[in-house]
């Protein structure tokens, strides 16, 4: 049995990442209207790691008999109007994502909920990936974006990126 606080913290998380699975995935489909074909798929796998982080989450609940409660989504809504817009976006959220989980990870620490911090670790490691990923891309466009030659050999690079489940199983 988890503390109700961390259930709610886990489940408000669930709520994080299945917006951030649509996030993406708006941001996939403004770069596939605008024919970067490679971006439009960065972000759409980026969306599939974000709805997978959710369902983790979500066995975790169940796993610990703890009920889950999935809230509404919200729409993205987003507009953009230059192919920096939404890198610079997917950089601040997963800096709040970071923070989140930093959160859920302080509270678990500090009720001695071993388990769940035990739990939580895989995200805080794969959160530094995120980070780093949202910020190499963003100054790799602001490095060759602007060049038509350099944006399309960085639109075909990231056209290669491959979906990878995470590595870590919640039974």
């Amino acid at each position: 049995m988890l503390n109700k606080k961390i259930t709610e913290l886990l489940n408000s998380q669930i709520n994080k990442e299945f917006y951030s699975s649509y996030l993406y995935l708006d941001m996939s489909n403004y770069y596939f209207e605008s024919n970067l074909n490679g971006f439009g798929k960065w972000f759409a796998i980026q969306a599939q790691e974000e709805y997978e982080h959710a369902m983790l989450f979500l066995k975790y609940i169940l796993n610990s008999s703890e009920k889950v409660e999935l809230n509404d989504i919200v729409s993205p809504n987003k507009h953009y109007t230059d192919f920096k817009q939404p890198l610079e976006g997917s950089m601040e959220h997963e800096i709040y994502i970071t923070t989140a989980i930093n959160h859920i990870f302080d509270e678990a620490y500090s009720l001695k909920d071993f388990k769940t911090v035990q739990f939580l670790e895989w995200f805080v490691k794969e959160q530094g990936e995120e980070e780093k990923n949202a910020d190499d891309l963003l100054k790799r466009f602001e490095m060759f974006g602007t060049d038509p030659r350099g944006l399309y050999l960085l639109d075909a690079e990231l056209g290669t990126r491959v979906f990878k489940s995470p590595s870590i199983k919640v039974k």
